[in-house]
């Protein structure tokens, strides 16, 4: 295991980054006051295109201009209106969190999607996914790489006493390396990408912004073996989606960080959002099945929602941030 400190504060939580509702200050406000040692900026999907994840990435990118096209986003041959009004929601974000966040000095998480998620979700200007092409593949991944180096300097410079974090969100990862990327008429399916050119790209944009990293990704068979050995520092996944604990174990012995989705991101039938005893006991009956020590178990992990809040009702979303921050604690008490 690494003698590197992790990059949080033990028996922290975070949430994984969307949340409802329009307003961003209110959004931040929420994520200040309920995750004060782990905050991250939110993501409002429900402000319109160019506020979801894919456009909201596809504003950082450098040199690689991006339109909105039949709803769906494809590569432009020019910077248009659509970029630009991704660009100012990110702006606009950044501005409310410096507002907020100005004495903040602990560790702050910004997210955004990764080389293979954004390949499987942006479309060339022929048609067809980006992910159909690899030397398209690698010219977004560089541009995905100097975009998020600039990102995450623009970040430290409005909060000069924090430390950044990065997520990069890939739920598309194990599609890809599986070839089950649909295509879009949705009768085929793009070609597998290699898991040597999945890790070689990943690592790239990993190293490329010099903080600490982490790979986001809530669907079943998360490639861990490959997240680990990109040097990326954690993983974030949705607990109830683990059916092999092995490579979890593998991967969290090595040293790699836990993200552990341990509450629902929708209310279950009941509409009650879980318990703080509730998701601790979700994220401890893990780690011991895994057999660790539980005194590694907070410093190690980061409590977290199962995925991303854009789909619950206001008052879920902060009650879950609530369980998880609780949850957190009590870890760190045992």
């Amino acid at each position: 295991m690494s003698d590197q400190p992790w990059p949080w504060p033990a028996g922290a939580a975070t949430g994984i980054g969307s949340l409802p509702g329009t307003d961003i200050a209110e959004a931040q406000r929420i994520v200040l006051g309920e995750l004060p040692v782990l905050p991250h900026l939110p993501e409002l999907p429900a402000r319109g295109p160019g506020a979801d994840l894919i456009g909201r990435t596809a504003g950082l990118l450098v040199e690689l201009p991006v339109e909105l096209f039949a709803a769906r986003w494809r590569v432009a041959p020019r910077p248009g209106k659509d970029l630009r009004r991704a660009r100012d929601l990110m702006e606009r974000d950044l501005d409310q969190l410096a507002e907020q966040a100005e004495e903040y000095t602990g560790p702050v998480k910004v997210q955004a999607a990764g080389p293979f998620t954004l390949a499987a979700s942006v479309e060339l200007p022929i048609g067809g996914r980006m992910i159909r092409d690899p030397g398209a593949v690698r010219d977004l991944a560089g541009s995905l790489a100097e975009g998020l180096r600039g990102h995450v300097e623009a970040v430290a410079r409005r909060l000069p006493r924090a430390s950044v974090l990065l997520q990069l969100d890939e739920p598309s990862l194990p599609a890809a390396l599986a070839g089950r990327v649909p295509t879009e008429s949705g009768f085929g399916t793009y070609r597998a990408v290699e898991p040597e050119v999945a890790r070689g790209l990943l690592r790239d944009v990993v190293e490329a912004t010099g903080v600490p990293t982490l790979v986001h990704c809530c669907a079943p068979d998360v490639p861990l073996e490959l997240i680990r050995t990109t040097g990326a520092a954690g993983v974030a996944l949705d607990l109830e989606l683990v059916t092999d604990l092995d490579p979890l174990g593998e991967a969290i012995d090595a040293g790699l960080g836990l993200l552990a989705g341990a509450a629902p991101a929708l209310p279950p039938p009941a509409g009650r959002a879980p318990t703080s005893a509730q998701v601790a006991d979700r994220v401890r009956r893990v780690w011991d099945q895994l057999g660790f020590p539980r005194r590694r178990l907070a410093e190690q992990v980061v409590v977290t929602p199962a995925c991303g809040l854009a789909g619950a009702t206001p008052a879920y979303a902060r009650a879950v941030l609530a369980a998880c921050r609780d949850a957190g604690r009590r870890l760190a008490e045992e």
